[in-house]
């Protein structure tokens, strides 16, 4: 089934040319299903780039999706244009009184800052609250996922001695867990994050359960016992040459920075690397909408 976005979408025609199913307004009204209602707090930069990369994996479902952007009412994105904030996204003010059966939060370049430094904060947490009445379930990536951990349940993240990049082999805890349903016992994941988070803490908190971790890097998967809350640290998400643009990037800034891990052939950046995790990641989101969201929330919310 498809996703329900804006006709001028710029990722609508990106979408469309690798044949995910896209439908607009038009089309919707004449399907008599009822669709989930999906709400993305987009907080990366590139905005148009982390709207494509999510689109794609929530259009590998049997579900129709609703799919409405939220940007943040205290801090203005200065990476995407003003007419495309003021044309696709809305904030939270103009939804806080709805109800949606998912919502994602992104991750942001501010790991490195204490949570209550970032612009945002205060409007996040207000978010964050809302959601515990008002959203099935929220899945929340990388900084997201460490913002909701502190948040909900007072783990912190700290600073790794360098950045963690690359493509990590991860092992699967809870096999029985319906998020985690068709993976294989060990799967492939992309990182890139300087900070982290205390498996141990994460252990001994009785509201979470870890589903997924690495060796060399550490907590992956963890969800909430009530299935409200989802944290992934990595980014299932991310096309097979994201992290060589973060590479590059980073090396154009002068940064002193490794070549992302177990990612370039030979570990040769003039090579393209090679995806080992496209399809974990359609797997992934395509269980959180069936089973997190779809199968919990109610066809009435009222």
């Amino acid at each position: 089934m498809p996703i329900n976005i804006p006709k001028l979408l710029p990722a609508r025609e990106i979408l469309e040319n690798e044949n995910i199913f896209v439908m607009d307004d038009e089309r919707a009204i004449s399907q008599d299903i009822r669709p989930l209602k999906l709400l993305i707090l987009n907080l990366m930069p590139e905005k148009e780039k982390a709207e494509t990369q999510l689109l794609r994996l929530l259009g590998n479902s049997p579900l129709q999706v609703n799919v409405k952007f939220l940007k943040t009412n205290s801090y203005e994105s200065t990476n995407t244009s003003k007419q495309h904030l003021e044309q696709f996204y809305t904030t939270f003010s103009e939804v806080k009184n709805q109800k949606y059966d998912g919502m994602i939060i992104t991750g942001a370049p501010v790991e490195l800052m204490e949570f209550e430094q970032v612009k945002y904060w205060e409007e996040l947490t207000e978010i964050m609250d809302w959601t515990k009445t008002n959203v099935t379930s929220t899945l929340h990536i990388c900084w997201g996922a460490q913002a909701a951990l502190f948040y909900h349940y007072g783990i912190d993240k700290f600073e790794l001695s360098r950045k963690c990049s690359g493509i990590y082999e991860h092992q699967i805890f809870e096999k029985n867990d319906l998020l985690l349903r068709g993976f294989d016992d060990h799967f492939y994941a992309p990182h890139s994050r300087y900070t982290d988070v205390s498996i141990g803490e994460i252990h001994d908190n009785p509201e979470l359960t870890l589903l997924a971790a690495s060796e060399e890097a550490g907590a992956l998967l963890i969800a909430s016992r009530d299935r409200k809350h989802v944290m992934i640290t990595g980014h299932l998400e991310y096309e097979s040459d994201s992290l060589a643009q973060e590479y590059n990037r980073d090396i154009s800034r002068g940064l002193q920075i490794h070549i992302p891990e177990n990612y370039f052939p030979n570990n040769d950046p003039t090579k393209p690397p090679i995806n080992r995790w496209r399809s974990h990641g359609h797997l992934f989101f395509s269980n959180w909408l069936n089973y997190y969201v779809y199968q919990e929330t109610p066809f009435n919310w009222e």
